[in-house]
């Protein structure tokens, strides 16, 4: 499918009765919609793997273009730079999510850039980090337990950062790393431990919230 049948499809979808609806869940209505994820799932089947597709169908700023851009991009050919550029387009959790979880995560620079964006001001280009750091302890059964230890001190670092939006990522990623294996557990829980003694509201939030799952599972 070319860029301009896929837009037309997505608009042929387009609810705004949804648009109401993901408001209320904060996601952006500018340029919105209210295409459901089954649609653009299968709107990205049709379309199969195009980069350049998915470069034309984030320039178009459409909410749900963006999406199935993360979905018709190959992370194989995505370069750091397109990344980079993308992540500062961000404007709503979904979109950043989506992006991390089924693109940016299966590129070669994904651990890079997670430990790069981890002390970024932008708060999804941030939230960007620990959501590829929680997409990475869910996918990547190369990676070794000391590489995702090697994450905790960014987990700490970004702890303090009160923005709901980072808070809620960085317990994600604080949660699945502990949820890959019995070691990282136990990794997972010292640093929560850790990371309750500090005085901010948030980096309690998400070591109870952690420690609360983390514990259970370890019974």
């Amino acid at each position: 499918m070319q860029t301009n049948e896929i837009l037309a499809a997505l608009r042929a979808h387009a609810d705004p009765m949804n648009v109401e609806g993901m408001a209320r869940y904060g996601i952006s209505s500018v340029g919105t919609l209210g295409v459901s994820m089954p649609v653009i799932r299968a709107i990205a089947r049709q379309s199969g793997r195009n980069s350049q597709v998915a470069d034309e169908l984030w320039a178009s700023g459409i909410h749900e273009a963006r999406i199935l851009a993360t979905l018709v991009a190959d992370p194989k050919q995505i370069t750091r730079r397109q990344m980079t550029a993308w992540a500062r387009d961000f404007d709503s959790w979904d979109v950043c999510d989506q992006a991390c979880l089924n693109l940016f995560r299966y590129s070669p620079f994904a651990w890079e850039i997670a430990a790069k964006w981890a002390s970024a001001r932008h708060e999804f280009v941030r939230r960007a980090a620990f959501a590829m750091m929680a997409g990475l302890a869910v996918k990547d059964k190369r990676a070794s337990d000391a590489q995702f230890e090697g994450l905790l001190p960014l987990i700490r670092e970004a702890s303090t950062d009160d923005r709901n939006m980072v808070r809620k990522a960085v317990n994600w990623s604080l949660r699945s790393i502990g949820k890959r294996n019995g070691n990282l557990r136990r990794a997972a829980i010292a640093e929560a431990e850790h990371i309750q003694t500090i005085d901010s509201r948030a980096a309690r939030w998400i070591a109870s919230d952690a420690l609360r799952e983390l514990r259970a599972r370890a019974k």
